[in-house]
Protein backbone atom coordinates (compact mmCIF):
# COMPACT_ATOMS: atom_id res chain seq x y z
CA UNK A 1 0.00 0.00 0.00
CA UNK A 2 1.31 3.31 -0.71
CA UNK A 3 1.99 5.51 2.55
CA UNK A 4 -0.64 8.17 2.95
CA UNK A 5 -3.65 6.11 0.78
CA UNK A 6 -6.81 6.27 2.52
CA UNK A 7 -9.34 5.15 0.44
CA UNK A 8 -10.87 2.95 2.35
CA UNK A 9 -11.71 5.28 4.98
CA UNK A 10 -13.67 8.73 5.35
CA UNK A 11 -14.33 11.30 7.84
CA UNK A 12 -17.66 11.45 9.18
CA UNK A 13 -19.36 13.10 12.22
CA UNK A 14 -20.32 10.58 14.56
CA UNK A 15 -22.41 12.80 16.60
CA UNK A 16 -21.56 12.82 20.89
CA UNK A 17 -17.86 11.47 20.10
CA UNK A 18 -17.36 14.33 17.33
CA UNK A 19 -15.15 13.16 14.38
CA UNK A 20 -14.19 9.53 13.25
CA UNK A 21 -13.42 7.47 10.95
CA UNK A 22 -15.82 4.83 8.57
CA UNK A 23 -14.96 2.34 6.17
CA UNK A 24 -16.21 2.72 3.14
CA UNK A 25 -16.08 -0.56 1.71
CA UNK A 26 -15.90 -4.58 3.47
CA UNK A 27 -12.57 -4.35 4.87
CA UNK A 28 -11.35 -8.22 5.96
CA UNK A 29 -8.94 -9.24 9.12
CA UNK A 30 -5.55 -8.04 8.52
CA UNK A 31 -5.90 -5.82 6.35
CA UNK A 32 -4.24 -2.33 6.01
CA UNK A 33 -7.36 0.44 6.31
CA UNK A 34 -4.22 2.93 5.99
CA UNK A 35 -0.59 3.67 6.40
CA UNK A 36 0.42 7.30 7.39
CA UNK A 37 4.13 9.15 7.59
CA UNK A 38 4.60 10.71 10.81
CA UNK A 39 3.85 14.44 11.13
CA UNK A 40 6.76 15.19 13.14
CA UNK A 41 8.49 12.56 15.70
CA UNK A 42 11.03 12.66 18.57
CA UNK A 43 13.21 10.24 20.80
CA UNK A 44 12.34 10.60 24.35
CA UNK A 45 15.17 12.18 26.47
CA UNK A 46 16.17 9.00 28.12
CA UNK A 47 16.79 6.93 24.92
CA UNK A 48 18.45 10.20 23.19
CA UNK A 49 21.95 8.36 22.76
CA UNK A 50 20.50 4.94 22.50
CA UNK A 51 18.28 5.01 19.48
CA UNK A 52 19.05 6.50 16.09
CA UNK A 53 16.72 9.90 15.74
CA UNK A 54 16.01 8.92 12.12
CA UNK A 55 14.74 5.58 11.94
CA UNK A 56 14.19 5.07 15.84
CA UNK A 57 15.59 1.81 15.99
CA UNK A 58 17.55 0.42 19.08
CA UNK A 59 21.46 0.44 18.05
CA UNK A 60 24.34 -0.62 19.95
CA UNK A 61 26.67 2.02 18.91
CA UNK A 62 25.34 5.57 17.09
CA UNK A 63 26.86 8.39 15.50
CA UNK A 64 26.11 11.73 17.28
CA UNK A 65 25.50 15.17 15.19
CA UNK A 66 28.55 16.63 15.47
CA UNK A 67 27.08 20.40 15.41
CA UNK A 68 24.48 19.64 18.26
CA UNK A 69 25.75 16.31 19.98
CA UNK A 70 22.51 15.43 21.23
CA UNK A 71 21.10 13.88 18.30
CA UNK A 72 22.09 10.59 17.11
CA UNK A 73 22.07 8.36 14.15
CA UNK A 74 22.87 4.54 13.01
CA UNK A 75 25.07 6.18 9.84
CA UNK A 76 25.46 8.93 7.75
CA UNK A 77 22.68 7.53 5.37
CA UNK A 78 20.06 8.28 8.69
CA UNK A 79 21.44 11.72 9.32
CA UNK A 80 21.23 12.58 6.18
CA UNK A 81 17.66 11.44 5.86
CA UNK A 82 16.73 13.38 8.90
CA UNK A 83 18.57 16.76 8.23
CA UNK A 84 15.46 18.47 6.50
CA UNK A 85 13.95 17.74 9.92
CA UNK A 86 16.42 18.32 12.13
CA UNK A 87 18.66 21.10 11.16
CA UNK A 88 16.31 24.01 12.99
CA UNK A 89 16.40 21.72 16.02
CA UNK A 90 20.23 21.32 15.58
CA UNK A 91 20.47 25.29 15.24
CA UNK A 92 18.12 26.05 18.51
CA UNK A 93 20.02 23.24 20.43
CA UNK A 94 23.56 24.74 19.65
CA UNK A 95 21.93 28.59 20.68
CA UNK A 96 20.49 27.73 24.10
CA UNK A 97 23.45 25.23 25.12
CA UNK A 98 21.31 22.08 25.69
CA UNK A 99 18.66 20.08 24.12
CA UNK A 100 14.62 20.44 25.99
CA UNK A 101 12.38 17.74 27.06
CA UNK A 102 10.88 15.71 23.95
CA UNK A 103 7.62 17.86 24.56
CA UNK A 104 9.22 20.88 23.98
CA UNK A 105 11.26 19.15 20.92
CA UNK A 106 8.05 17.70 19.96
CA UNK A 107 6.09 21.08 19.50
CA UNK A 108 8.84 23.03 17.79
CA UNK A 109 9.13 20.47 15.09
CA UNK A 110 5.20 20.54 14.69
CA UNK A 111 5.53 24.29 14.52
CA UNK A 112 8.63 24.24 11.74
CA UNK A 113 7.09 21.78 9.57
CA UNK A 114 3.47 23.85 9.67
CA UNK A 115 5.97 26.94 8.58
CA UNK A 116 6.51 24.77 5.86
CA UNK A 117 4.00 22.97 4.74
CA UNK A 118 1.00 25.13 6.13
CA UNK A 119 -0.02 22.20 8.41
CA UNK A 120 -0.97 20.18 5.19
CA UNK A 121 2.04 17.41 4.19
CA UNK A 122 -0.08 15.13 1.55
CA UNK A 123 -3.61 15.37 -0.62
CA UNK A 124 -4.41 12.42 1.64
CA UNK A 125 -4.24 14.21 5.16
CA UNK A 126 -7.86 15.05 6.32
CA UNK A 127 -7.25 18.10 7.96
CA UNK A 128 -4.18 19.84 9.10
CA UNK A 129 -2.52 19.45 12.32
CA UNK A 130 -3.17 22.81 14.18
CA UNK A 131 -7.20 21.76 13.86
CA UNK A 132 -6.59 18.75 16.07
CA UNK A 133 -8.72 18.60 19.53
CA UNK A 134 -6.00 20.37 22.32
CA UNK A 135 -8.63 19.62 25.40
CA UNK A 136 -6.91 22.49 27.47
CA UNK A 137 -10.25 23.75 29.44
CA UNK A 138 -10.25 20.09 30.57
CA UNK A 139 -6.84 20.00 32.00
CA UNK A 140 -6.13 19.23 35.55
CA UNK A 141 -4.31 22.10 37.07
CA UNK A 142 -1.67 20.02 37.65
CA UNK A 143 -1.04 19.45 34.03
CA UNK A 144 -2.11 22.83 33.23
CA UNK A 145 0.97 24.07 35.39
CA UNK A 146 3.14 21.84 33.03
CA UNK A 147 2.10 22.81 29.78
CA UNK A 148 2.92 26.49 30.89
CA UNK A 149 6.08 25.77 31.96
CA UNK A 150 6.29 23.88 28.49
CA UNK A 151 5.16 26.82 26.92
CA UNK A 152 8.15 28.88 28.95
CA UNK A 153 10.58 26.51 27.52
CA UNK A 154 9.48 26.62 24.68
CA UNK A 155 9.82 30.69 23.95
CA UNK A 156 13.32 30.56 25.39
CA UNK A 157 14.13 27.52 23.05
CA UNK A 158 12.19 28.60 19.55
CA UNK A 159 14.85 30.54 17.31
CA UNK A 160 15.08 34.33 17.08
CA UNK A 161 14.42 36.31 14.22
CA UNK A 162 11.68 33.64 12.64
CA UNK A 163 7.93 33.54 12.98
CA UNK A 164 6.83 34.13 16.71
CA UNK A 165 3.49 32.63 18.16
CA UNK A 166 1.07 33.62 20.92
CA UNK A 167 1.19 32.00 24.04
CA UNK A 168 -2.26 30.95 23.29
CA UNK A 169 -1.41 29.19 20.06
CA UNK A 170 1.80 27.70 21.37
CA UNK A 171 -0.18 26.57 24.22
CA UNK A 172 -2.88 25.10 21.66
CA UNK A 173 0.00 23.18 19.86
CA UNK A 174 1.02 21.36 23.52
CA UNK A 175 -2.55 20.42 24.07
CA UNK A 176 -2.55 18.89 20.90
CA UNK A 177 0.11 16.76 21.67
CA UNK A 178 -0.67 15.78 24.79
CA UNK A 179 -4.08 14.33 23.78
CA UNK A 180 -3.43 13.29 19.95
CA UNK A 181 0.66 11.98 20.94
CA UNK A 182 1.01 8.34 19.50
CA UNK A 183 4.06 6.43 21.35
CA UNK A 184 6.57 5.08 18.87
CA UNK A 185 8.25 1.27 19.57
CA UNK A 186 12.05 0.06 18.33
CA UNK A 187 12.45 -1.84 15.54
CA UNK A 188 11.16 -4.98 17.19
CA UNK A 189 7.78 -3.37 18.71
CA UNK A 190 9.34 -4.10 22.11
CA UNK A 191 10.19 -0.76 23.76
CA UNK A 192 8.60 2.71 23.68
CA UNK A 193 11.34 5.28 22.28
CA UNK A 194 9.73 8.13 20.72
CA UNK A 195 6.52 9.94 20.71
CA UNK A 196 5.19 11.41 17.35
CA UNK A 197 1.90 13.01 15.55
CA UNK A 198 -0.28 11.13 12.65
CA UNK A 199 -3.06 13.56 11.59
CA UNK A 200 -5.41 10.98 10.03
CA UNK A 201 -4.47 8.42 13.14
CA UNK A 202 -5.61 11.18 15.78
CA UNK A 203 -9.19 11.09 13.86
CA UNK A 204 -9.89 7.11 14.54
CA UNK A 205 -11.75 7.49 17.87
CA UNK A 206 -11.49 4.64 20.63
CA UNK A 207 -13.23 1.73 21.74
CA UNK A 208 -11.93 -0.84 24.37
CA UNK A 209 -13.23 -3.81 22.30
CA UNK A 210 -11.68 -1.94 18.59
CA UNK A 211 -12.11 -3.91 15.24
CA UNK A 212 -8.42 -2.25 14.21
CA UNK A 213 -5.25 -1.85 15.49
CA UNK A 214 -2.00 0.85 15.52
CA UNK A 215 1.66 -0.52 14.26
CA UNK A 216 4.15 1.47 13.98
CA UNK A 217 6.31 -0.17 10.73
CA UNK A 218 10.02 1.07 10.15
CA UNK A 219 9.82 -0.29 6.25
CA UNK A 220 13.08 -0.02 4.35
CA UNK A 221 16.49 1.88 6.68
CA UNK A 222 19.11 -0.22 4.86
CA UNK A 223 18.98 1.35 1.59
CA UNK A 224 22.76 2.84 1.32
CA UNK A 225 20.69 5.77 -0.34
CA UNK A 226 18.92 8.07 2.44
CA UNK A 227 16.34 9.14 -0.69
CA UNK A 228 15.17 5.53 -0.54
CA UNK A 229 14.88 5.09 3.26
CA UNK A 230 11.12 4.71 3.95
CA UNK A 231 9.05 7.46 6.29
CA UNK A 232 8.27 6.72 9.89
CA UNK A 233 4.84 5.29 9.28
CA UNK A 234 1.84 3.79 10.97
CA UNK A 235 -0.35 1.38 9.47
CA UNK A 236 -3.86 1.17 10.68
CA UNK A 237 -4.86 -3.05 10.68
CA UNK A 238 -8.42 -4.33 10.75
CA UNK A 239 -8.64 -6.70 13.70
CA UNK A 240 -11.75 -8.58 11.79
CA UNK A 241 -14.03 -8.44 9.10
CA UNK A 242 -15.76 -4.64 8.50
CA UNK A 243 -18.68 -3.88 6.98
CA UNK A 244 -19.10 -1.22 4.89
CA UNK A 245 -20.22 2.03 6.70
CA UNK A 246 -18.87 0.79 10.71
CA UNK A 247 -16.92 3.31 12.38
CA UNK A 248 -13.12 2.26 12.54
CA UNK A 249 -11.64 2.01 15.81
CA UNK A 250 -8.29 1.76 18.36
CA UNK A 251 -7.98 0.99 21.72
CA UNK A 252 -6.29 4.16 23.61
CA UNK A 253 -5.51 1.95 26.67
CA UNK A 254 -4.54 -1.76 27.31
CA UNK A 255 -8.01 -3.64 27.90
CA UNK A 256 -6.52 -5.95 30.35
CA UNK A 257 -7.79 -2.87 33.53
CA UNK A 258 -11.57 -3.31 34.89
CA UNK A 259 -13.53 -1.22 33.29
CA UNK A 260 -14.34 1.17 35.70
CA UNK A 261 -10.34 2.04 35.77
CA UNK A 262 -10.14 2.24 31.65
CA UNK A 263 -13.03 5.04 32.24
CA UNK A 264 -10.95 6.43 34.81
CA UNK A 265 -7.26 6.68 32.70
CA UNK A 266 -9.54 7.67 29.77
CA UNK A 267 -11.07 10.56 31.47
CA UNK A 268 -7.83 11.61 32.56
CA UNK A 269 -5.49 11.53 29.76
CA UNK A 270 -8.31 11.98 26.61
CA UNK A 271 -11.23 13.70 28.75
CA UNK A 272 -14.08 11.56 27.72
CA UNK A 273 -16.41 9.32 28.87
CA UNK A 274 -16.30 5.62 27.53
CA UNK A 275 -19.27 4.57 26.98
CA UNK A 276 -18.25 1.19 24.82
CA UNK A 277 -20.71 -1.87 24.92
CA UNK A 278 -17.65 -3.48 27.01
CA UNK A 279 -17.30 -0.59 29.95
CA UNK A 280 -21.19 0.22 30.09
CA UNK A 281 -21.92 -3.53 30.51
CA UNK A 282 -18.77 -4.41 32.10
CA UNK A 283 -18.46 -7.12 29.69
CA UNK A 284 -14.79 -9.35 31.23
CA UNK A 285 -14.70 -7.63 34.59
CA UNK A 286 -16.15 -10.59 36.08
CA UNK A 287 -13.46 -13.07 34.65
CA UNK A 288 -10.63 -10.04 35.77
CA UNK A 289 -11.57 -10.39 39.21
CA UNK A 290 -12.62 -14.21 39.78
CA UNK A 291 -11.78 -16.53 42.20
CA UNK A 292 -10.33 -19.94 41.82
CA UNK A 293 -12.70 -22.79 41.51
CA UNK A 294 -12.02 -26.33 42.52
CA UNK A 295 -14.45 -29.23 42.69
CA UNK A 296 -17.33 -27.02 42.88
CA UNK A 297 -16.34 -24.94 45.87
CA UNK A 298 -14.82 -21.30 46.06
CA UNK A 299 -12.77 -19.76 48.45
CA UNK A 300 -14.81 -17.28 50.74
CA UNK A 301 -15.17 -13.82 50.05
CA UNK A 302 -12.82 -12.84 52.79
CA UNK A 303 -9.84 -14.94 51.32
CA UNK A 304 -10.43 -13.32 48.28
CA UNK A 305 -10.09 -9.79 49.26
CA UNK A 306 -7.13 -10.60 51.10
CA UNK A 307 -4.73 -12.05 48.71
CA UNK A 308 -6.05 -9.44 46.38
CA UNK A 309 -4.97 -6.91 48.73
CA UNK A 310 -1.36 -8.87 49.46
CA UNK A 311 -0.93 -9.45 45.45
CA UNK A 312 -1.60 -5.14 45.39
CA UNK A 313 1.26 -4.43 47.70
CA UNK A 314 3.74 -7.21 46.09
CA UNK A 315 3.20 -5.95 43.01
CA UNK A 316 4.12 -2.30 44.40
CA UNK A 317 7.57 -3.96 45.68
CA UNK A 318 8.08 -6.18 42.98
CA UNK A 319 8.16 -2.97 40.47
CA UNK A 320 10.57 -1.70 42.70
CA UNK A 321 13.28 -4.74 43.08
CA UNK A 322 12.98 -4.76 39.27
CA UNK A 323 14.31 -1.17 38.87
CA UNK A 324 16.96 -1.87 41.58
CA UNK A 325 17.57 -4.92 39.82
CA UNK A 326 17.54 -7.45 42.41
CA UNK A 327 15.93 -10.10 40.66
CA UNK A 328 16.66 -12.48 43.46
CA UNK A 329 14.61 -10.60 45.89
CA UNK A 330 11.72 -10.27 43.33
CA UNK A 331 11.53 -14.08 42.68
CA UNK A 332 10.92 -14.76 46.38
CA UNK A 333 8.19 -12.43 46.39
CA UNK A 334 6.81 -13.59 43.15
CA UNK A 335 6.55 -17.08 44.78
CA UNK A 336 5.36 -16.09 47.51
CA UNK A 337 2.65 -14.02 46.00
CA UNK A 338 1.84 -17.21 43.92
CA UNK A 339 1.80 -19.27 46.59
CA UNK A 340 -0.74 -17.48 48.06
CA UNK A 341 -3.01 -17.11 44.85
CA UNK A 342 -2.86 -20.56 43.95
CA UNK A 343 -6.97 -21.90 44.91
CA UNK A 344 -7.96 -18.34 45.34
CA UNK A 345 -7.24 -16.35 42.70
CA UNK A 346 -8.52 -17.60 38.94
CA UNK A 347 -6.05 -17.31 36.22
CA UNK A 348 -8.10 -14.56 34.57
CA UNK A 349 -7.79 -13.04 37.30
CA UNK A 350 -5.86 -9.58 36.78
CA UNK A 351 -3.23 -9.80 40.08
CA UNK A 352 -2.52 -13.30 39.15
CA UNK A 353 -1.63 -12.90 35.62
CA UNK A 354 0.15 -9.24 36.45
CA UNK A 355 2.50 -11.66 38.84
CA UNK A 356 2.76 -14.35 36.04
CA UNK A 357 3.96 -12.13 33.35
CA UNK A 358 6.96 -10.63 35.56
CA UNK A 359 7.88 -14.15 37.05
CA UNK A 360 7.82 -15.50 33.36
CA UNK A 361 9.67 -12.52 31.80
CA UNK A 362 12.41 -12.44 34.88
CA UNK A 363 12.90 -16.16 35.11
CA UNK A 364 13.39 -16.21 31.10
CA UNK A 365 16.48 -13.83 31.81
CA UNK A 366 17.89 -15.51 34.56
CA UNK A 367 17.68 -18.68 31.59
CA UNK A 368 15.32 -21.09 34.21
CA UNK A 369 13.40 -21.89 31.07
CA UNK A 370 11.00 -25.08 32.65
CA UNK A 371 9.66 -22.87 35.29
CA UNK A 372 9.58 -19.68 33.12
CA UNK A 373 7.48 -22.04 30.46
CA UNK A 374 5.31 -22.93 33.22
CA UNK A 375 4.03 -19.22 34.49
CA UNK A 376 4.06 -17.88 30.59
CA UNK A 377 1.70 -20.70 29.59
CA UNK A 378 -0.69 -19.88 32.26
CA UNK A 379 -0.59 -16.33 31.69
CA UNK A 380 -1.38 -16.91 27.97
CA UNK A 381 -4.07 -18.92 28.94
CA UNK A 382 -5.69 -16.13 30.52
CA UNK A 383 -4.91 -13.96 28.03
CA UNK A 384 -6.80 -15.97 26.02
CA UNK A 385 -9.73 -15.84 27.76
CA UNK A 386 -9.64 -11.87 27.88
CA UNK A 387 -8.30 -10.24 24.68
CA UNK A 388 -10.04 -10.24 21.43
CA UNK A 389 -8.89 -13.29 19.25
CA UNK A 390 -6.25 -11.00 17.41
CA UNK A 391 -5.08 -8.06 19.51
CA UNK A 392 -1.65 -7.86 19.02
CA UNK A 393 -1.13 -7.88 23.00
CA UNK A 394 -2.26 -11.40 23.28
CA UNK A 395 0.14 -12.56 19.81
CA UNK A 396 2.80 -11.32 21.45
CA UNK A 397 2.24 -13.37 24.88
CA UNK A 398 1.91 -16.22 22.92
CA UNK A 399 5.02 -15.80 21.46
CA UNK A 400 6.83 -15.18 24.38
CA UNK A 401 5.51 -18.11 25.90
CA UNK A 402 6.55 -20.63 22.57
CA UNK A 403 9.62 -19.12 22.91
CA UNK A 404 10.44 -20.33 26.45
CA UNK A 405 8.55 -23.67 26.27
CA UNK A 406 11.42 -23.81 22.97
CA UNK A 407 14.05 -22.79 25.29
CA UNK A 408 12.74 -25.24 27.96
CA UNK A 409 13.14 -28.26 25.62
CA UNK A 410 9.66 -28.73 25.06
CA UNK A 411 9.84 -28.43 21.04
CA UNK A 412 5.92 -29.57 20.43
CA UNK A 413 4.60 -27.36 22.85
CA UNK A 414 6.57 -24.54 21.86
CA UNK A 415 5.89 -24.87 17.97
CA UNK A 416 2.13 -24.85 18.44
CA UNK A 417 2.28 -21.68 20.20
CA UNK A 418 4.51 -20.46 18.20
CA UNK A 419 2.37 -21.32 15.04
CA UNK A 420 -0.50 -19.36 17.42
CA UNK A 421 1.23 -16.02 17.77
CA UNK A 422 2.42 -15.99 13.91
CA UNK A 423 -1.38 -16.61 12.70
CA UNK A 424 -2.27 -13.17 15.35
CA UNK A 425 0.69 -11.31 14.20
CA UNK A 426 -0.09 -11.98 10.60
CA UNK A 427 -3.36 -10.00 11.41
CA UNK A 428 -1.96 -7.55 13.12
CA UNK A 429 1.80 -6.85 12.15
CA UNK A 430 1.30 -8.54 8.72
CA UNK A 431 3.92 -10.28 6.84
CA UNK A 432 6.37 -7.60 6.37
CA UNK A 433 6.70 -6.45 9.81
CA UNK A 434 10.38 -7.61 11.67
CA UNK A 435 8.78 -9.57 14.42
CA UNK A 436 6.24 -11.64 11.82
CA UNK A 437 9.26 -12.09 10.05
CA UNK A 438 11.57 -13.66 13.09
CA UNK A 439 8.65 -15.75 14.38
CA UNK A 440 8.63 -16.64 11.00
CA UNK A 441 12.00 -18.19 10.99
CA UNK A 442 11.46 -19.34 14.18
CA UNK A 443 8.31 -21.49 13.29
CA UNK A 444 10.70 -23.27 10.87
CA UNK A 445 13.20 -23.45 12.96
CA UNK A 446 11.09 -25.30 15.87
CA UNK A 447 9.08 -27.19 12.69
CA UNK A 448 12.57 -28.70 11.97
CA UNK A 449 13.76 -29.64 14.95
CA UNK A 450 10.58 -31.01 16.00
CA UNK A 451 10.42 -33.31 13.06
CA UNK A 452 14.26 -34.48 14.24
CA UNK A 453 12.25 -35.11 17.67
CA UNK A 454 9.64 -37.34 15.93
CA UNK A 455 12.44 -38.90 14.24
CA UNK A 456 14.11 -39.81 17.01
CA UNK A 457 11.55 -40.82 18.78
CA UNK A 458 10.42 -43.10 16.41
CA UNK A 459 13.85 -44.61 15.91
CA UNK A 460 14.23 -45.24 19.97
CA UNK A 461 11.18 -46.95 20.09
CA UNK A 462 11.82 -49.05 16.53
CA UNK A 463 15.48 -49.95 17.86
CA UNK A 464 13.89 -51.13 21.67
CA UNK A 465 11.26 -52.75 19.67
CA UNK A 466 8.54 -51.23 21.75
CA UNK A 467 4.64 -51.05 20.63
CA UNK A 468 3.65 -47.89 20.16
CA UNK A 469 0.99 -46.15 18.12
CA UNK A 470 1.37 -45.72 14.78
CA UNK A 471 0.54 -43.06 12.38
CA UNK A 472 0.62 -43.09 8.71
CA UNK A 473 4.30 -44.17 7.17
CA UNK A 474 5.89 -44.99 10.37
CA UNK A 475 6.22 -48.59 9.75
CA UNK A 476 8.33 -47.55 6.51
CA UNK A 477 10.52 -45.30 8.29
CA UNK A 478 11.14 -47.67 11.66
CA UNK A 479 12.00 -50.76 8.85
CA UNK A 480 14.28 -48.19 7.22
CA UNK A 481 15.47 -47.39 11.01
CA UNK A 482 15.83 -50.89 11.79
CA UNK A 483 17.50 -51.66 8.18
CA UNK A 484 19.98 -48.97 9.01
CA UNK A 485 20.99 -49.94 12.73
CA UNK A 486 21.82 -53.27 11.36
CA UNK A 487 23.65 -52.98 8.57
CA UNK A 488 25.75 -50.32 10.85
Amino acid sequence: MTVGNIESAALFDTGKKGRGLRAIRELSAGEIVFAEPSFSAVVFDSLASQVCHSCFRHQAKLHRCAQCKFAHYCDRTCQTACWDEHKQECGAIKKIGKAPNEHVRLAARVLWRIQKKTGIVSDSQLIPVDQLEDHISDLLEEDFKKLQTNVHNFQEYWSHGRKQHSVDYISHIFGIIKCNGFTLSDQRGLQAVGVGLFPNLCLVNHDCWPNCTVILNHGNQSALCSALHSQRRIELRALEKIPEGEELTVSYVDFLNLSADRQKKLKEDFHFECICAHCSQHIKDDLMTAAAESGGSKPSAEDVDEVTAFSKACLVEIEKFRLQGNFHELMKLCHECMGKQDNILADTNLYRLRVLSVASEVLSYLQSFSEAAECSHKMADGYMKLYHPNNPQLGMAIMRAGVTHWHAGQIEVGHSMICKAYSILLVTHGPNHAITRDLESMRSQTEIELKMYQYRTMEDAALKKQPRERHTGEGEIQNRCRHEHDAA
